[in-house]
């Protein structure tokens, strides 16, 4: 695509129907001029992500049948979009829905990975046609729920009750807090909003927990592979990781508790609710017990919820660790469940610790936005998991990507999660690092085994595959992922495009 109104030729990536755009609208608002209505409502469509950038729009006498309004109606509404910039004329495509000045560049989930990361796009780079020509598969994260652009809209009508002060909530706006403290107690673990402090996301609730509780040198202890980023900040802080490994079946409560004793550990990082990246979920027995060894040991579990509400095929009947000990310092997220670009996170303190978090919290920055936290404040009052549509789609992917890879590698082998966003791939040979640089060659970025360590080495066995990105680009991916494999390990496993069965997939652009 190219400028504002400009007659190029494009194939667009997906289509729009006359009968589906009007159901979409909705009725029509009979104060306001029908172009206008028209205009408008479809702007709100695209803005809210509910129109993707790069879809073509119905023609225009495809939504005069649709709506019953006039072709010059039709017409006059399509030119408005054109004006604002949400959409271009195309030869041989029609309308297409756009935003202004198309989808910023980045917005991947950074990784300390040192030389990946995004190379444009949402999550990948496009041609002018909207194909993918490189995909980042380093990232795991859902793009912005449906409608996000609307609750910040309710929340900019919320806003002037707060600007009349200097703006500074150093432990988060009070509605935010009492939303955060309202959804712990639904879950089992009656919360006061005073032992809730709103952080700039849940790495910030690590390193304010690390300050305090850990001096430099001390150490603490982890189950590898685990999340990357929480281990790089605990060492800048100064603290010695030791690890503890988890494997496809969960947590190992008694090598849990041999760790602790032999590192002498004073905290440890644990991930009970769909472990990042090996998907595993805790139930309550296995929670207690790990609260009840590291009482014994001494030492405080900082549990990172960032997936716990990421269930994709029923929600858990589980109890937040919280439950099974009043030492439990629990560090939530908005970037999973919610979306990234928000930035928010929270430390749900123990009564005892609250006050030395809030003073330690206090040393990273000054308060999160304001105008964030109110829109988070009203997004967990409507839930404080995924949006429906969110979950419906993951879900419909996950099992599309688990399809497609026993096609192309059936080698291959990984556990279906009940929850979180990504799979953790165990391969046939030791080759992780050998296979991300490979697929790097045929444009998809991928994070090998080996950045999931602790030791920040190993696991070369394994690889994190997620499927949060759109199905289009994982579809283009998996086959570059499978001539990745070729180009390391050599053969032609069964099930390539060639042999006969590619031609019945399922196609993930058309079922997510």
């Amino acid at each position: 695509m190219r400028e504002n109104g400009s007659m190029s030729t494009v194939t667009p990536a997906r289509r729009l129907g006359g009968a589906r755009l009007a159901a979409m609208l909705g009725a029509p608002d009979t104060a306001r001029p029908a172009y206008s209505w028209l205009a408008e409502s479809i702007r709100q469509l695209i803005a809210n992500g509910r129109v993707i950038h790069g879809t073509a729009l119905p023609s225009e006498r495809q939504l005069v049948d649709a709506l019953g309004l006039s072709r010059t109606t039709v017409s006059r509404a399509y030119a408005e979009l054109r004006d604002r910039g949400y959409a271009s004329a195309h030869v041989g495509a029609g309308t297409i829905a756009q935003v202004p000045g198309g989808p910023v560049a980045g917005g991947g989930e950074p990784l300390p990975l040192g030389g990946f990361g995004p190379r444009g796009g949402t999550s990948g780079a496009y041609d002018d046609g909207g194909e993918p020509t490189a995909v980042d598969l380093t990232c795991a994260a859902p793009s912005a729920p449906l409608g996000l652009a609307d609750v910040y809209q309710e929340a900019l009508d919320e806003l002037p009750a707060y600007i009349n002060g200097m703006g500074y909530f150093p432990l988060g706006v009070p509605a935010l807090r009492e939303a955060v403290a309202a959804d712990y107690t639904r879950r089992g673990v009656p919360t006061d909003p005073e032992q809730i402090l709103v952080t700039s996301g849940a790495l910030a609730g690590v390193a304010a927990t690390a300050r305090l509780l850990l001096k430099p040198g001390a150490v603490a202890l982890a189950e590898s592979p685990t999340y990357p980023n929480s281990v790089t900040s605990l060492r800048h802080h100064g603290v010695r990781v030791a690890s503890v490994p988890i494997g496809s079946d969960g947590t190992d409560v008694d090598a849990v508790a041999g760790a602790l004793r032999s590192s002498g550990a004073r905290a440890m990082l644990c991930l009970p609710d769909f472990h990042n990246p090996v998907g595993t979920l805790a139930p309550d027995e296995v929670r207690e017990r790990w609260a009840g060894e590291l009482k014994r040991a001494g030492a405080t579990g900082i549990v990172d919820e960032t997936c716990a509400r990421m269930w994709l095929d029923e929600e858990p009947d589980v109890l937040p660790m919280a439950a099974f000990s009043n030492d439990i310092v629990t560090i939530g997220s908005a970037s999973k469940s919610h979306w990234g670009g928000l930035r928010l996170g929270w430390i749900r303190a123990p009564h005892a610790l609250a006050g030395g978090l809030a003073r330690m919290r206090m040393t990273l920055d000054l308060g999160a936005p304001v105008l964030d936290q109110l829109v988070l404040a009203r997004l967990m009052e409507r839930g404080s998991g995924l949006a429906p549509e969110t979950r419906e789609r993951l879900r419909a992917t996950r099992d599309a990507v688990l399809e497609r890879t026993a096609e192309l590698l059936p080698g291959w082998t990984a556990r279906r999660p009940g929850g979180g966003l990504s799979l953790w791939f165990e391969l046939p040979r030791p080759v992780s690092t050998a296979l991300a640089a490979a697929a790097e060659r045929r444009g998809v970025l991928m994070a090998p085994g080996s950045a999931f360590a602790v030791e920040d080495h190993g696991l070369e066995h394994w690889m994190r595959v997620p499927f949060a990105q759109a199905g289009h680009e994982l579809e283009w991916a998996l086959p570059r992922i499978a001539q990745a494999w070729d180009d390391v390990v050599g053969g032609a496993p069964a099930g390539r495009p060639g042999s006969g069965r590619s031609g019945q997939r399922r196609s993930m652009s058309t079922t997510v």
